[in-house]
């Protein structure tokens, strides 16, 4: 049940990564750039400005439902993130972590 639970957080979240974000772009672009050219010619070839908006209209509904809902494909390629640094005194400061500024260590 908990990995059932967890397949449907991570759907819910929306993560995808840099490549799925990269391939949403494409997909948008590609997508209303066919439908946009096929609702002009359609409607050019049949004289009728309805059928036009039409496959205008449809071609973006289309392009929404397969751009905009965080699917798990574009999260195929996820980078690996830093682990979380624990907060010591409220928040005051972080454990673990050195800075150096021109060789000199600051706390």
């Amino acid at each position: 049940m908990d990995a059932l639970l967890d397949e449907a957080r991570t759907i819910w979240e929306g993560e995808i990564d840099f490549k799925g974000q990269r391939l949403v772009e494409f997909l948008t672009y590609t997508l209303l750039t066919i439908s946009g050219l096929l609702a002009f010619l359609v409607g050019f070839s049949t004289q009728d400005i309805y059928r036009t908006l039409y496959i205008g209209l449809a071609g973006t509904a289309l392009t929404f439902l397969i751009c905009v809902p965080p699917w798990p494909f574009y999260n195929w390629n996820p980078l690996p993130w830093l682990p979380a640094k624990t907060m010591k005194g409220g928040g005051a400061q972080l454990q673990g972590i050195s800075i150096e500024v021109d060789g000199r260590k600051i706390s």
